[in-house]
């Protein structure tokens, strides 16, 4: 299938990227890795007013969600402007509150949605920490059939990327819900973040690429631009391809999310492994291309090139998600459209 955004959604794109371009996101991911956390929450709350937190809440939350597709459109942007902070996590956490119920979510979603709040989590299968737990309102964790609110952010662990802090959460803390809804509520949460996730990592890949491709045009070798030689040519049309094999896997999984697709945690897992594997690849171009240069901490290309790898492995290594599609298989596709026909317009994260 071949799809098409509409064109309230490609205005959504376009309103957030000159969002995020002007308020500087560099400069946000660096006093964020340094632990000023002011500039990136400045930046949250402007993503707040923009509607992106409620776009997983659902209405009787204060939200305007779930949708999947508008999520899509949003997260790519993210990962393309690196912004810092646990966004992943506060969709899933709204996604996880929502599923349970109870005054939890009562207390919590209204304030995740419009920004009020933000939010981080930790879940069993997914590692031991909970994303830059020292700068949100609410730590959740799940253990088990059980969702408490932690007591603290716990002990800080070393991250290969430093714009994203790992933290070990305290134990214990307020329990809000427990037993078999809960568990189910989780599995449907980290289908989420994975989704977020690949949204993000195709964004990544995009900046990453796009930069490069503007440094290759300007870059001499031998008297001539080195994008004008063929084996660079060739490095930077597999990581187009790569990138763009990705997004219609990706949009792909927003229509199976909306729908309630029985495939649908198979269709994320492909998603997830192809833009995470997509925008390392362009990582790896990037670094090669750009020379030693590429190396150094002061260009701003070290910002994306350190969150290929941890978006490429969040929510979801490589390998589980190919185990995760082999197990379940894909749907066959609802309709198959031969070459020049009418594409498939996404709206309201339905196929119409």
């Amino acid at each position: 299938m071949r799809f098409l955004l509409d064109d309230e959604q490609r205005e959504f794109a376009r309103s957030l990227d000159a969002m995020l371009t002007a308020a500087d996101s560099p400069s946000a991911v660096r006093a964020w890795a340094a632990g000023d956390h002011g500039p990136g929450k400045e930046l949250w709350a402007r993503l707040a007013g923009a509607g992106v937190f409620a776009l997983a809440v659902p209405e009787a939350y204060e939200g305007v969600g779930p949708l999947p597709v508008e999520l899509a459109v949003a997260f790519t942007e993210l990962g393309r402007h690196a912004v810092p902070g646990p966004v992943v996590e506060t969709v899933a956490a709204a996604v996880l509150l929502a599923d349970v119920g109870g005054p939890a979510a009562k207390e919590w979603l209204p304030r995740l949605a419009s920004g009020a709040a933000s939010a981080t989590l930790r879940m069993d299968g997914h590692g031991p920490y909970a994303l830059d737990a020292d700068a949100v309102d609410a730590v959740f964790t799940v253990t088990g059939d059980e969702l408490r609110l932690a007591p603290g952010p716990g002990v800080l662990s070393v991250s290969s990327d430093p714009a994203r802090r790992l933290w070990r959460p305290a134990p214990g803390g307020e329990l809000l819900a427990s037993g078999t809804r809960v568990a189910g509520a989780a599995a449907r949460a980290a289908g989420w973040a994975a989704f977020a996730t690949a949204a993000q990592a195709l964004g990544t890949g995009e900046a990453l690429l796009r930069t490069t491709v503007e440094y290759v045009k300007q870059r001499t070798q031998f008297g001539a631009a080195i994008g004008s030689f063929q084996a660079v040519k060739h490095r930077l049309a597999d990581t187009l391809i790569g990138l763009e094999f990705a997004r219609p896997l990706l949009y792909g999984a927003a229509l199976a999310l909306a729908g309630d697709a029985p495939d649908a945690g198979a269709q994320v897992a492909a998603a997830k492994v192809t833009a995470g594997e997509a925008g390392y690849a362009a990582a790896g171009a990037a670094l090669q291309l750009h020379g030693a240069v590429g190396y150094t901490q002061e260009l701003d290309l070290a910002l994306w090139l350190r969150k290929a790898r941890p978006l490429r492995d969040a929510w979801g290594t490589p390998g589980a998600c190919r185990a995760r599609v082999l197990a379940d298989g894909p749907a066959a596709p609802a309709a198959r459209h031969a070459p020049g026909s009418e594409p498939d317009r996404l709206s309201g994260g339905l196929a119409q």
